[in-house]
């Protein structure tokens, strides 16, 4: 689900159809606690079409329901279902988390220059690297916690909790007037951002129905996308207004107070509220996001889970290393590995040079067509995701990253035509960044918590998104050194070879997701891994 983390210079006809009656063992009064959203959509229907909502109620009512079909609206033949629209809210309040990643990737793009030259470091590389680079290492720290946090607190109070530093950073850094307390700030920005990128695809796989899983999953993706556009058009005026830099770090504070009063009413949980011993809760989200049809059979999934796996809320480091959770925690950590040295840091940095030669020397505008073509491709996954499957979606986005990085080394290889050569280089990283944001962006943060058990779903994200943040900060540190030493077309190849591995290893190793609750992959995974014992 990620795109560039390290900064850099820019580029741097059934109206409100049930598939069952309410439960009458759970009255609404019940299962509709005070502070959390619903939504009812109703449709007026004409007397002609009454019957057919009648039949088509009874044939619902008969059967065992296998997805989701909350809500589903037929008009001239073609049908709208209205399924995620109840979970949609709660996971768009989540995803601001990466609005506000996205836009703290960008905001220090146009504005180090500026920093510097205010706070007394301009002309020293070194330290305007540390500016951007300690963001990583807040980050770091932030993806080992929040594991331990999860599993103790919950999503929704992790949340506010972890959006704390996140405002302090960007008020910290705001008012800064030395050097200490820029990086004290952005600390404290990487902090919460570490925190929050572990957070937010667990919430979203654990609360949205499982039918509309993927799609939701894919607001991570959109999330980070429109942060970076957000904080590039932003920065516009940072040319000409050299305080502007501290108007646009103020802004950054704003989508934390939104998410720490929204998530007030927010939903928790409802696989967590289970292992807290909060059945209550826990059927109230389960009726209002998911429908009351939905209830018993989940309820019972989550004991019969919680059963074999523990019913304590904390679980241990070291159960990583115990089957199924050590595969688990290897495929997350894999996965990172080889997004982030499948060069996406490294391209979207040199992207920059590269719109240069074919005579777009504005790097506001050079970064504002990368970021349109990112969200392009996560607006594609968005259908694409519960359409073709997690597994599928990965392979082709790696081969398509791989083509794409061949195209370059082959312009930058053979002897061809200059304007030829340098129009196929922006091809070729066009298509890199739009195959990338189509699966091995919003897939990788997506697929990992759908493999990973209830107990260990928090400490295997962040386990795995530690690996992301030490790899994505080695790509930034050495890829201009090899690429100066090597050139553009060794280590573009080389991205291409790593996109190559990574398609053969979600071939092999990765299992499709698609259409199947968390508790069903959990037990399959158990089932497979105690054959594989005996």
């Amino acid at each position: 689900m990620w795109v560039a983390t390290v900064q850099h210079k820019p580029l741097g006809p059934v109206p409100a159809i049930t598939t069952a009656p309410r439960n009458p063992k759970f009255p609404s009064s019940l299962l509709k606690p005070p502070g959390t959203f619903r939504f009812d959509i109703r449709f007026r229907v004409s007397k002609s079409k009454v019957w057919v909502a009648k039949k088509q109620l009874t044939e619902l009512e008969t059967r065992e329901p296998e997805s989701e079909e909350l809500l589903v609206r037929e008009k001239n033949g073609e049908s709208f279902d209205f399924g995620w629209l109840p979970a949609f809210p709660h996971v768009l309040l989540a995803s601001m988390s990466n609005f506000l990643f996205g836009y703290h990737i960008g905001v220090m793009n146009g504005p180090i220059v500026s920093i510097a030259r205010e706070l007394g470091f301009e002309g020293n590389s070194i330290l305007e690297g540390l500016v951007v680079s300690i963001f990583i290492a807040g980050a770091f720290v932030g993806s080992i916690s929040a594991g331990s946090l999860v599993d103790k607190l919950g999503c929704r109070r992790t949340f506010q909790i972890d959006t704390i530093p996140l405002i302090l950073g960007a008020i910290l850094s705001a008012q800064a007037h030395s050097l200490d307390e820029m990086l004290l700030g952005r600390f404290l920005v990487g902090l919460g951002i570490g925190v929050n990128t572990v957070l937010v695809p667990i919430y979203i796989s654990e609360v949205a129905p499982t039918k509309y899983r993927g799609s939701l999953g894919t607001l991570c993706q959109i999330g980070t996308c429109l942060g970076i556009i957000a904080s590039l058009f932003l920065g516009i005026p940072s040319d000409n207004d050299p305080h502007w830099w501290r108007m646009i770090l103020y802004i950054a504070s704003v989508p934390g107070f939104i998410l720490i009063f929204g998530m007030q009413y927010a939903v928790d949980s409802p696989r967590w509220l289970c292992k807290a011993g909060r059945f209550d809760d826990a059927k109230a989200v389960i009726n209002d996001l998911w429908g009351s049809s939905e209830v018993e059979k989940a309820i019972q999934e989550f004991q019969s889970v919680s059963k074999n796996d523990g019913s304590d809320l904390n679980s241990r480091w070291l159960e990583l290393l115990e089957e199924p959770h050590s595969r688990v925690a290897f495929i997350g950590g894999a996965l990172f590995v080889l997004q982030q040295f499948a060069g996406i840091n490294g391209v979207l940095y040199f992207s920059s040079l590269t719109f240069q030669d074919v005579g777009v020397t504005n790097g506001s505008l050079a970064s504002l067509i990368i970021g349109l073509t990112n969200l392009a491709g996560a607006l594609c996954a968005l259908y694409l995701i519960d359409n073709q499957g997690r597994q599928k979606l990965l392979i082709g986005s790696y081969l398509g990253m791989a083509v794409s990085m061949f195209l370059v080394v082959y312009a930058n290889s053979f002897p061809l035509d200059e304007q030829f050569s340098h129009n196929l280089s922006i091809l070729g990283t066009v298509l890199y960044i739009f195959t990338f944001a189509i699966g091995a962006g919003p897939v990788t943060g997506l697929i990992i918590p759908e493999l990973s058990s209830t107990r260990t779903r928090g400490k295997i994200m962040g386990f795995s998104f530690t690996a992301h943040w030490v790899c994505n900060f080695l790509v930034g540190l050495f890829f201009l050194d090899l690429l100066e030493k090597f050139g553009v077309a060794p280590v573009y190849a080389t991205f291409g070879g790593v996109s190559l591995l990574a398609a053969i290893f979600a071939n092999y190793f990765i299992v499709e997701t698609k259409g199947r609750s968390l508790e069903e992959i959990e037990r399959s995974l158990n089932s497979n891994s105690q054959a594989g014992g005996k």
